[in-house]
């Protein structure tokens, strides 16, 4: 039995996933770890009973303990809010930590030779740089009732108004939504972007729309350009590595055409479309790995799909599911391994070597679920419990 000397940060969460989350931790991790987390539940009705202060107090805990893991959680929209009778559209847990955590984003394909990439000359990972802070995640909305002009307005500290300018006159109704960032957060996402390119060795690219939002998107263009003269370009020629800015269109059709092996760093939105897109292109969104790193090596695990609602509905009724648990369960993987890093423990990084090499070994043999299965000729797929009883059987 593997023990711990540290407690990593245990986020639980909704519906499907967090199904899955507990079978993991019963039937994968407890029979071979003396199993250390300190708990918050981040389910939906857990953070309507705290007005989500859960959410927060789980991101302190990971900037106290320094590692943490957490399981897909709801976004509220108007559906969910009737569905689960809430109080308030609460806004997305993972928006809520990353502002907190300040961190930046990377998710990964997990490879295997068993699945083909959908894009035929992709033979090399991508990974996505996702900026976790602001953009549409903190935004201000307003629902625009009737006629009336909308302004942007910025007042000092001082209490004087610095700047003034008309948004749109609205005829009649429409909708209103004002974004922030700041350089600060900004320059942390270029720096994390830089240091994770040279740590893996591979080609950074950043794309944005300058030349649509002169200012916002201008601004990230400029500190990604500064920072790199100034403090990375050496590096990554010695390195033999390339940092390139393209606007976003033309990298989405550079991507395509690529075979791979490089970052793609994304604002935040476009990072969050982006890394679904190639997950899924490379052949599953179960199949995709995501660590939030912040400034100061706080690190937060998960998986980068959502709850699996559809799922979840056929398990209340009692049907068949076949839900792919590996992103999740290298979430988990993901995290004892910083952990066994940060406390001296091995046993805990090797521990998780054998469990992912359990989950690949377990694909490989053919033996999948729903989602990987329509991607081969002649397989079938297995239900979410005979795929984990698949891959306990093969960690040793």
């Amino acid at each position: 039995m593997i023990t711990m000397k540290n407690p990593i940060v245990e986020m639980d969460g909704d519906e499907m996933t967090r199904v899955i989350w507990q079978k993991i931790k019963d039937e994968l991790l407890r029979p071979y770890l003396e199993l250390q987390t300190e708990y918050y539940d981040l389910g939906l009705p857990n953070r309507e009973a705290t007005g989500d202060r859960v959410t927060a107090d789980a991101a302190e805990a990971v900037k106290r303990l320094g590692v943490g893991v957490k399981c897909a959680t709801i976004t509220p929209n108007a559906d969910r809010v009737k569905e689960y009778g809430l109080t308030q559209m609460w806004k997305s847990p993972n928006g809520t930590i990353r502002a907190i955590l300040d961190g930046t984003v990377f998710r990964a394909p997990i490879l295997t030779p068993a699945i083909r990439p959908y894009i035929p000359t992709w033979r090399k990972p991508i990974t996505i740089a996702r900026h976790a802070f602001g953009d549409i995640y903190r935004a201000t909305e307003y629902r625009v009732e009737e006629a009336g002009k909308a302004e942007l307005v910025f007042t000092g500290a001082d209490g004087k108004e610095r700047s003034r300018q008309i948004i749109y006159d609205f005829p009649g109704k429409g909708v209103l939504q004002g974004q922030f960032n700041r350089d600060d957060s900004i320059r942390s996402f270029a720096h994390a972007c830089f240091r994770y390119a040279l740590s893996v060795g591979q080609d950074l690219w950043f794309s944005a729309k300058d030349t649509i939002s002169k200012q916002y998107d201008g601004q990230f263009k400029r500190i990604f350009e500064e920072l790199y003269e100034q403090e990375y370009r050496a590096a990554f020629e010695k390195a033999g590595l390339r940092y390139r800015y393209l606007l976003i269109d033309s990298a989405a059709a550079g991507i395509i055409r690529s075979e791979g092996g490089f970052i793609w760093a994304c604002k935040n939105y476009d990072g969050d479309v982006m890394s679904d897109l190639v997950s899924a292109a490379f052949g599953s969104i179960a199949m995709m790995t995501s660590v939030l790193v912040s400034p100061d090596g706080m690190f937060e695990y998960e998986a980068a799909h959502g709850t699996v609602q559809d799922q979840y509905y056929r398990h209340l009724r009692g049907e068949r599911t076949s839900v792919n648990p590996i992103a999740t369960i290298y979430a988990w993987t993901g995290a004892l391994r910083k952990r066994g890093e940060l406390d001296g423990t091995p046993a805990l990084g090797a521990f998780a070597d054998r469990l992912e090499k359990a989950c690949l070994q377990t694909v490989e043999d053919g033996v999948m679920t729903d989602d990987l299965a329509a991607l081969q000729d002649g397989v079938s797929g297995v239900d979410t419990d005979t795929f984990l009883a698949a891959i306990r059987e093969r960690i040793g």
